[in-house]
């Protein structure tokens, strides 16, 4: 088949996002697995992101904030742009066969658009995501692998993590995030800023569904590596697997149990 088709170029552009993809998802991971701990704790990541934890707020310099700030960038690229790879793949294809018609212009200035305003909630989320941690810090409430010292904290979170699922905002917004031709098809708007626009749409709903459950990121902490991946492991199988709207109960089940057990046992 020549690259020149229309096939052909279609073809030829699946590989190229697809590739795009796979690549920024491996990198973001390598940065992670980077820090990986040398130490006593295998799953704990090192002082690689962050050499020593501030003993107050008086210790978070600009230089510690910026750093946290992108550690915290990176794990959200690691974490969530794998199960929405199957939507940027989708768009893709949708925007140039536009392009192919004569309805739509620079069809990869729109790819890389949507998925930039996807990432934009993302990076959002980690400037809250640090605002959050420095206070948590002050008030000495986090561990040096980042994860709480209370355990009433920690069930907390739980308990309102697995609540939360159980809830209309949850349920809708995982809706969206599980059906990518009609997210794509209730949402289109043509145009490189078109394309920011439904990403940045798209990562609000996102959001939505996955925001509580990365705070849980403080629960099992910000630097275990295990916890990380469980979380990444979660997130896809409610928004890829066919089972998913189902996984969201069982989750939210042990989540809840999981969460007394802490403030009763704890």
């Amino acid at each position: 088949m020549s690259a020149t088709t229309p096939e052909g170029v279609f073809r030829r552009d699946r590989v190229a996002v697809r590739a795009a993809l796979i690549a920024l998802v491996l990198l973001a991971w390598l940065a992670v697995l980077a820090g990986a701990g040398t130490g006593m704790d295998p799953v704990a990541m090192s002082g690689w992101w962050l050499p020593s934890a501030p003993a107050t707020d008086s210790a978070w310099t600009p230089a510690y904030g910026l750093i946290a700030f992108f550690m915290w960038v990176t794990m959200m690229v690691a974490m969530m742009l794998p199960s929405a790879s199957p939507l940027v793949l989708l768009y893709a294809q949708v925007v140039r066969q536009a392009e192919g018609q004569g309805r739509a212009k620079s069809a990869p200035a729109s790819i890389a658009a949507f998925a930039s305003g996807y990432l934009c909630l993302w990076i959002l989320f980690s400037v809250l995501a640090v605002a959050l941690q420095w206070m948590l810090e002050r008030a000495g409430a986090l561990s040096v692998l980042m994860s709480s010292r209370s355990f009433l904290l920690s069930g907390g979170l739980l308990i309102a993590a697995g609540l939360y699922q159980l809830t209309p905002p949850k349920a809708a917004c995982l809706k969206h995030c599980r059906s990518p031709a009609a997210f794509i098809a209730a949402h289109w708007r043509p145009g490189v800023l078109g394309g920011w626009r439904m990403g940045l749409k798209h990562g609000l709903y996102c959001l939505g569904c996955c925001g509580v459950l990365m705070l849980l990121l403080f629960v099992g902490g910000v630097m275990n590596l295990v916890w990380i991946a469980g979380l990444t492991l979660l997130v896809a199988l409610e928004k890829l697997a066919p089972f998913g709207a189902a996984a969201e109960r069982v989750t939210a089940t042990v989540l809840i149990a999981g969460g007394a057990a802490l403030i009763v046992l704890g």
